[in-house]
């Protein structure tokens, strides 16, 4: 994704930074301190549960119009049946157990 303008610094909300060359500036609760913050949190939100109805077309055993990827009983139910789709990011601490199941 290509922006028009150059921004002069990220507004991160949280303590990470993203692998860009720009000055970034982490804030902790970012969404709740600034407005700009707090708009592009709902907009990434909105556009996250967005996509996961996409998904739910490609992975309909997941169920992810429900529970849009959040770790619900429903989501681990269908991991436990199905295993990971190409989708699930294996970073996360629960799909930890999957990883051999992946690799192959």
């Amino acid at each position: 994704l290509a922006l028009s303008t150059t921004p002069d610094v990220l507004l991160i909300d949280g303590l990470f930074k993203i692998n860009l060359p720009l000055e970034q500036l982490p804030i902790i609760g970012g969404d709740e301190k600034l407005i700009s913050v707090g708009a592009a949190s709902i907009v990434a939100k909105v556009t996250r549960d967005e996509m996961m109805n996409e998904y739910d077309l490609e992975y309909p055993h997941y169920g992810f119009r429900f529970h849009k990827g959040y770790p619900t009983e429903a989501h681990f139910a269908a991991l436990d049946q199905y295993g990971p789709c190409p989708i699930h990011r294996m970073t996360f601490g629960p799909l930890h157990r999957f990883r051999s199941m992946v690799q192959q």
